[in-house]
């Protein structure tokens, strides 16, 4: 399928080839942005799930290799697949909230087979994706997001205290090292600028590692060449490469993967938003019914590939638009040459295991700012629904209520069958679900409520 839509002069600015000269740098200033993500990424699957630090570099490992397949597919496109922009792929925030919160209520195998169920589900729904993403209006993602970063607070906090009854529960030095932290991840979002900003997040771990290494409040354990060690039931040991089918064969469970399903839904309106701000940054006229597609062809695919090997869903992000608009340079091809150089570092099993030390309270710091950022993102998009309309706010009132009585009470459900605990026991579910029951019942049942009669246009009898 052509592009008939691009316009001839700036066509050549998204497809402009570069000498190596001014590719490299160009391509290496989009990993250092964007490195940050998978690698803060891993560190919190790891500690959430219990694996040791050679599993952990593993996942790395494969983490990154596949965001660099993704940004090198979305870059580059093959057939029907690819946006052919300058697109990066990344694990994404919240699907790996809700990767990690499957895994610990169901298993890691329940994790990968949702994965998989849910990159099925998103290329199945592209044939209508007109009518799916109208349910997903800023109203309901930020509904969603909200009570995502939410849920994983909760969860980021449990890294640093460990899990109650266990030896060194809420120990001093652990909750002092995830403060320090904290601390450090903020002086340097405060003092950096540009690219280096973008970084803050992964120079703050290393901070608190250094922290932890050099007062005693914490160590730093790389795992040896040699393995993943025990433990983890079905989970093998890996090195530190890309490592098929970590957790054992994929177990399916509709149910416990609604959070999942759900949310690759909600990415359609995410990706719409984004093909569109980034068509527009490099001069290509938008075109979503044909390019929104072409890049949840490209999520899904790699998706189902980091299910296979113990990641969670990857998605197409926008994060790098700011460094396109700064350097002025449009070409897809710098975001291929950043997708190769992932490639390369994942590749690096040294580096990976040397990544995979951190102690878990730094992880668990790192991870509150990570989530907190989620959760304000979510009140953002819920600003940009008009929540002072009367509807809109019983819509959201309701919705937070169903997605956070799980949260507050995670009993409340105890005495229903296992199957409706299952859903109404996620927050995400439960919330996400409410918002979409009453923003369609709004929208078709409040219309007449709308018409006053006092104020109505008259009308010739």
């Amino acid at each position: 399928m052509t592009d008939a839509g691009i316009r001839s002069g700036q066509a050549a600015a998204v497809d402009r080839r570069l000498p190596l000269r001014r590719l490299a740098p160009l391509s290496a200033q989009h990993v250092l942005a964007m490195v940050a993500s998978p690698v803060s990424t891993v560190f919190l699957t790891g500690q959430a799930l219990g694996l040791d630090a050679g599993r952990t570099a593993s996942l790395l490992s494969a983490t990154l290799v596949l965001c660099g397949a993704g940004t090198l597919l979305q870059s580059v496109g093959v057939w029907r697949i690819g946006a052919r922009l300058p697109f990066v792929m990344l694990p994404g925030g919240a699907a790996t909230a809700l990767f990690i919160q499957t895994a610990r209520e169901h298993g890691p195998a329940t994790a990968t087979g949702s994965v998989l169920l849910a990159a099925a589900l998103l290329c199945a729904v592209l044939p209508f994706y007109a009518r799916i993403v109208r349910l997903f209006p800023p109203l309901v993602m930020g509904t969603t997001v909200l009570l995502i970063g939410i849920g994983m607070i909760k969860i980021g906090a449990q890294l640093i205290t460990g899990r109650s009854g266990t030896a060194g529960y809420a120990a001093r030095p652990a909750v002092v090292l995830a403060a320090a932290t904290i601390g450090c991840t903020l002086l340097l979002l405060l003092l950096l600028r540009g690219v280096w900003r973008q970084t803050a997040v992964l120079l703050g771990m290393g901070a608190g590692t250094l922290v932890a290494v050099t007062t005693g409040l914490g160590g730093f354990a790389p795992p040896s060449g040699g393995g993943g060690g025990s433990g983890g039931g079905a989970v093998q040991g890996a090195g530190a490469l890309p490592h098929l089918l970590p957790y054992g064969a994929p177990h399916f469970d509709v149910l416990a993967a609604l959070p999942l399903l759900l949310f690759s839904l909600t990415t359609l309106a995410e990706i719409t938003g984004q093909t569109v701000l980034n068509s527009e940054t490099v001069g290509r006229v938008s075109d979503p019914g044909r390019d929104v597609p072409r890049v949840a062809r490209a999520d899904a695919l790699v998706s189902v590939l980091g299910g296979l090997f113990g990641t969670s869903l990857l998605v197409t992000s926008s994060e790098n638009i700011g460094i396109v608009r700064l350097t002025g340079v449009r070409s897809r091809f710098v975001t291929a040459g950043a997708g190769v150089l992932l490639i390369v570092i994942g590749l690096l099993a040294p580096l990976s295991r040397l990544l995979a030390g951190v102690p878990a309270p730094v992880v668990g710091g790192s991870s509150l700012v990570i989530y907190g950022i989620i959760a304000v993102m979510g009140v953002d998009m819920l600003g940009r629904a008009a929540p002072a309309e009367r509807s809109n706010s019983t819509v959201i009132a309701l919705a937070l209520t169903a997605g956070l009585l799980p949260v507050v009470a995670p009993d409340i459900y105890r005495s229903f069958p296992s199957w409706a605990g299952t859903v109404l026991g996620s927050g995400v579910v439960a919330g996400t679900l409410t918002a979409v029951l009453l923003h369609v019942l709004f929208r078709r049942f409040g219309q007449r409520e709308n018409q006053d009669p006092d104020t109505a246009p008259d009308t010739p009898a």
